[in-house]
């Protein structure tokens, strides 16, 4: 009787499982078919900051307290004085810098810095572990000086590092002041404070190249067209208000590094317009390209402003190694103002398109023949 309900049960199930046919088959198919999935119109999470570059920040750093000591004594049956077993607090982590070519800006950086506090001291002799160092990874050519300007450290290679700011040191439990005339120390100390400083941290070379120019010379349009940048392109002055960093790439798996340095306006040494920042970013590029809109009627007078503003900022630095870029060669005025812009320089001059991509070719090997000159010189003077 128990197999023949066993069997019934069985059957009965078995009876629910009809196969498919090949007709009934199809038309699922096809009917599924007529659907389409529906993917979720909402954003997904996380924070997305806006990505420009920075070269300069002031940074509040504070290095990990130490951890203290304990203050206990061991209990152990039948055995009423058995002695002190406070142990230690561990060491503070530091705040180290540590220069990465990974690293092209400062825009990660954020203030204040912390660096792990140590653990404390536990009873029976247990003494807390020092904690780990916290890294800050910063571009190379990065200098952290005081805020009274004292320079602190130059982080020019891969892996050179500064220790910004030291942990403290861990308190001492009770079980370290034990002595032959102190047999129950009743003191432990608290751990050491973390060092604490304001610095400022900045990028002394930002790029190898630098394109310098007033306000919709082409700098931005320049910048996309030999580089993977994109920076903000549009027909009003001033749409760069932050640099922007592009690399070019060649054959041979050279990289130069090109800034899109926000626009000069007469007056700049005064603090007018971008002022001073905009003169701190040329100030850290090794070789600068003077951009020249060839619209206007006499385009050798932009030369002449841009040294001038350069020289009355710092002596010397519009002698850095430079080339004369002629930008809009397509305008139906360019060959005219081309030829007058020749004959008011001394230098030679690449006439380009920017916009409709002409010249661009000869002008990155001119900036790699500026480049591998200007470091040839640099490896002759160390």
């Amino acid at each position: 009787m128990i197999i023949f309900l066993r069997f019934s049960r069985l059957s009965l199930f078995n009876s629910k499982l009809k196969p498919l046919n090949r007709c009934s088959a199809k038309n699922i198919i096809a009917e599924l078919s007529s659907y389409t999935p529906l993917l979720p119109k909402s954003r997904k999470g996380g924070i997305n900051e806006p990505k420009y570059f920075v070269d300069y920040k002031e940074v509040e750093v504070h290095g990990g307290d130490g951890g203290d000591g304990c203050m206990s004594f061991a209990k152990i049956p039948r055995k009423e004085f058995a002695g002190p077993d406070g142990g230690d607090g561990g060491n503070g982590g530091h705040v180290i810098f540590i220069a990465s070519n990974k690293k092209k800006s400062l825009n990660h950086l954020t203030s204040p810095v912390r660096g792990d506090k140590g653990v404390d001291g536990k009873s029976q002799n247990c003494h807390g572990a020092a904690r780990d160092h916290t890294y800050i990874q910063v571009p190379m050519g990065t200098v952290i000086s005081s805020v009274n300007g004292q320079e602190l450290a130059n982080l020019e290679s891969d892996g050179d590092y500064h220790i910004a700011g030291r942990g403290g040191a861990g308190g001492k439990g009770n079980q370290f002041f034990l002595s032959n005339e102190n047999r129950a120390p009743a003191v432990a100390e608290k751990g050491g404070k973390g060092e604490h400083q304001r610095l400022r941290v900045e990028l002394r070379t930002m790029a190898n190249i630098g394109l310098i120019g007033f306000p919709n010379a082409g700098k931005s349009t320049l910048l996309r067209a030999i580089t993977r940048a994109k920076p903000k392109v549009a027909a009003y002055p001033f749409t760069t208000r932050n640099p922007f960093v592009g690399i070019m790439e060649y054959s041979d798996h050279e990289q130069i590094t090109v800034a899109d340095i926000p626009g000069l306006i007469r007056g700049a040494h005064q603090n007018l317009g971008l002022g001073f920042s905009f003169l701190q970013h040329i100030q850290r590029c090794t070789c600068l390209l003077y951009v020249i809109d060839l619209s206007y009627t006499e385009p050798w007078t932009q030369y002449k402003a841009l040294q001038y503003e350069l020289e009355q900022y710092q002596k010397g630095l519009s002698m850095r190694p430079n080339l004369i870029v002629a930008n809009k060669v397509d305008l139906s005025v360019a060959e005219k103002n081309l030829e007058v812009l020749k004959d008011h320089v001394d230098l030679p001059v690449l006439a380009i398109s920017a916009d409709k991509g002409k010249g661009l070719e000869a002008l990155m090997m001119q900036i790699r023949e500026l480049y591998e000159k200007h470091k040839s010189e640099n490896q002759m003077n160390k």
